[in-house]
């Protein structure tokens, strides 16, 4: 195991009801923007429900945080911040929406020209706004943990910080009932690739963190396709475990003292900055290309993946692991996400400007051992149509 450091603050207050924590949860003198995206919190109830809970505070609202949250957008929250003094943000919403307040926290002290520095040049936050959230969404892990990616004219980018972890995070199952098919696989999708990439990677007897992230990767398999089906997709319970393992995956628990990749998620981001592509549907796409080219390096990881997650094993080395990627590519259908480029549309023409991108962006040595490059990211895009 490697040396780290872990800590997490964020106060996870978790089941139905829970919103209405709000009220004890936010100092009463605190002046609140509530941040949330294009207003199906008014449709399905959490609105109100915040709306009820903050009924002794004073609170302002923004709104119109888009997927792949936009600088432009966000920067519009400023001019609210400075005529109100404002001095708590609430983000009410999914992932992209806390991403969001998270830059909108941190920009509202920034000392330089302009607050993209922060992502571009990924200039220090010294300090940030005190942030809380409102989960409506289960994907990303946002919700308790130090990072946030932005995107502006078609480059999306991240930015990590501990001044920006939410202090408290409320997590209510029921709130995600209302969510569509697509935002149930998606987010189902983006929380099993957030294990992976922490996991499938290469060994160093780091067996806590495996089990860990191995006990979320078999959660996702078994509870994503059941909240799906039509006579489970109501069930609690099911939501409950798919939202706390959402969290799980990247609250830097299972990625303590371990080596980490990031690759699907680098060359996934060209996808959604040039093609506008769901972020976990360009996950399921590169992940298991990244899988068959990097085979070797992670030679190791994908047996154990192979055996205890799968359980296949029968057959010589290389064909366990072919299985293990094919079993990956059938849980990513049963989602209902795509697992090719030509599921999107997209062919080999449209390889050469994802690779310019990435080489403009400086993603020249991902992966874990920063050995995958321009030319490797390429097969791995070929791989993937």
């Amino acid at each position: 195991m490697l040396n780290f450091s872990f800590q997490n603050t964020t106060q996870i207050r978790f089941g139905e009801g829970q919103i209405a924590s709000l009220s004890k949860q936010i100092p009463l003198d605190a002046k609140i923007l509530v941040t949330y995206g294009g207003g199906s919190i008014k449709s399905n109830g959490v609105y109100d429900q915040v709306t009820a809970a903050l009924t002794k505070h004073t609170w302002f609202e923004f709104s119109g945080i888009e997927p792949n949250p936009s600088y432009d957008t966000l920067m519009k929250a400023q001019s609210i911040i400075k005529e109100n003094n404002i001095d708590f943000i609430l983000a009410v919403g999914g992932g992209s929406v806390v991403d969001g307040s998270k830059f909108i926290a941190a920009a509202a002290f920034f000392e330089g020209d302009d607050p993209w520095d922060i992502l571009a040049k990924q200039t220090r936050v010294k300090k940030a706004l005190p942030l809380a959230c409102v989960l409506t969404l289960p994907a990303t892990g946002s919700e308790s943990n130090t990072g946030a990616v932005v995107t502006r004219n078609g480059t999306k980018l991240p930015f990590n910080s501990p001044l920006v972890r939410p202090i408290f995070a409320v997590l209510d199952p029921a709130v995600t009932l209302s969510l569509s098919e697509r935002q149930v696989g998606n987010g189902v999708v983006d929380a099993f690739v957030h294990t992976m990439e922490q996991y499938l990677t290469y060994s160093v007897n780091a067996k806590v963190q495996d089990r860990f992230a191995e006990g979320l990767l078999l959660t996702l398999i078994e509870e994503g396709p059941k909240a799906l089906a039509p006579e489970t997709s109501k069930d609690l319970a099911i939501r409950g475990n798919i939202m706390w393992a959402a969290t799980m995956a990247l609250n830097g628990l299972i990625g303590a003292g371990v080596p980490q990749d990031w690759a699907t998620h680098m060359i996934g981001h060209e996808l959604t900055g040039t093609h506008g592509i769901d972020h976990a549907r360009t996950l399921s796409i590169v992940l298991p290309a990244v899988m068959k080219v990097c085979k070797e390096a992670k030679r190791e990881k994908l047996l154990q993946y192979a055996e205890r997650i799968w359980n296949v094993k029968e057959g010589d080395d290389d064909a366990r692991i072919d299985r293990a990627i094919e079993l990956t590519e059938q849980f990513f259908t049963t989602m209902q996400v795509p697992t090719r480029l030509s599921h999107v549309d997209l062919g080999a023409a449209d390889i050469d400007v994802l690779i310019e991108k990435l080489t403009q962006h400086g993603m020249v040595k991902l992966g874990e051992h920063s050995t995958v490059t321009p030319d490797v990211s390429r097969e791995i895009l070929n791989a993937a149509l």
